[in-house]
């Protein structure tokens, strides 16, 4: 199986920049194909242009995201590693989602509305904040963020969402104990959502 691991923090030496290679590296022990997409690295342009609109005559995707979705033509699984800011993805991956997951892609004009075009793919999120796991759970923050989000990208898209686990309390000076707590926690999930493909 081919994942996409989106990785959405301008830091190489963040934890989720370390979550997004513990993913990356579990499920290719595992057996499978993993890509790492570290969307500052690549420098991705999250502002959807005015000629990539959807016009009643199609629509015309930049180069860069062309170039993308052929990168994910294959992709079965897309694992999403990002931090909470203002209880909301960073910019740059809602402008990925809306340039890459967009029309022709996510999803086309159908009767009545649109068709999802990612039906049978699966989405995981894995998600870091400073507050602590009572308060984004308390506040409503992690709820709020899957509606708008998670599940609006299931509806359009036909994604299935496996789960979104967020880790709270990550803060520049947590223990390497805990550190290490997390990485093993979402290696963990990876081997119950995605059987290894070797022994």
């Amino acid at each position: 199986m081919l994942h996409a691991v989106v990785l959405a923090h301008p830091k190489p030496t963040s934890f989720c920049a370390a979550l997004a290679r513990t993913c990356v590296e579990h499920l290719r022990a595992g057996g499978h194909e993993a890509q790492l997409h570290d969307l500052y690295a690549m420098d991705f342009d999250p502002r959807l242009k005015a000629e990539e609109m959807p016009t009643p005559h199609g629509v015309t995707p930049a180069p860069d995201v062309v170039a993308e979705r052929r990168l994910l033509s294959g992709v079965k699984s897309f694992i999403f590693v990002y931090p909470f800011w203002f209880n909301a993805p960073p910019a740059i991956l809602k402008g990925y989602v809306d340039r890459v997951f967009g029309m022709g892609f996510g999803y086309a004009p159908g009767a009545g509305g649109t068709e999802a075009l990612l039906t049978g793919k699966s989405l995981l999120s894995f998600s870091t904040s400073g507050a602590p796991d009572d308060w984004v759970n308390h506040t409503g923050a992690l709820k709020a963020l899957m509606t708008v989000f998670d599940i609006h990208l299931q509806g359009v898209c036909g994604l299935r969402v496996v789960d979104h686990k967020h880790f709270g309390g990550v803060v520049s000076n947590m223990t390497d104990e805990s550190g290490a707590d997390v990485l093993e926690q979402v290696r963990t999930r990876l081997d119950e959502l995605f059987e290894p493909a070797v022994a």
